[in-house]
């Protein structure tokens, strides 16, 4: 049975710092690209951080380069998504997703993942 469940979501002041981790069972992340998408409120899903398969980079989208990390740990087939400097522009819930086909930075522009687990709830406010 595959399951991927994200958590750490939570409330956060602007300029601090979270970290989101995934956890995966029924498949390894290392065999599958890896991304953490997005989505606010009347707005469109969008990937922000990801981890293809091949030249396993990470990419990262244009809003969030610089201040979010994506990473997994293969021996406890975690993923996290480390989050700074955060603004009121990134509340949004996250969600992880894997998929055993999606290569390179293609991880970024991919919305057809196979897998996806339901999502956390970010925000940033005072």
């Amino acid at each position: 049975d595959v399951q991927l469940q994200a958590s750490g979501g939570g409330l956060v002041q602007p300029g601090g710092f979270l970290r989101l981790s995934c956890t995966a069972t029924g498949f390894r992340f290392e065999d599958n690209a890896v991304a953490w998408s997005r989505q606010a409120p009347g707005r469109e899903r969008e990937v922000v951080a990801c981890i293809g398969l091949g030249i396993a980079d990470p990419h990262y989208a244009d809003s969030v380069d610089g201040r979010f990390s994506v990473s997994t740990d293969n021996d406890k087939n975690v993923a996290y998504l480390e989050m700074t400097s955060l603004t009121s522009a990134d509340t949004a819930v996250y969600s992880c997703a894997a998929d055993p086909a999606v290569f390179g930075d293609e991880c970024l522009i991919s919305t057809d993942y196979d897998y996806w687990g339901q999502g956390t709830l970010v925000t940033v406010s005072s």
